[in-house]
């Protein structure tokens, strides 16, 4: 029974290894395009803020 246990070890960490290899090798690029746009809209915002008083008035 004991080498049984020695032997589940091993098949254990092989399907914990087959988990996380699915996880790192997904598909992430879908996030990427969303976070492009949000970026886009945010320089798009700060282009059109008003421009930061100069001089002391500014602190």
């Amino acid at each position: 029974m004991a080498s049984l246990a020695w032997l589940l070890i091993p098949l254990f960490a092989a399907v914990g290894v087959a988990i996380w290899a699915g996880w790192a090798a997904r598909d992430r690029t879908a996030g990427d395009i969303s976070e492009l746009a949000g970026y886009a809209r945010f320089r798009e915002a700060m282009s059109r803020g008003e421009k930061a008083p100069s001089g002391s008035e500014a602190l």
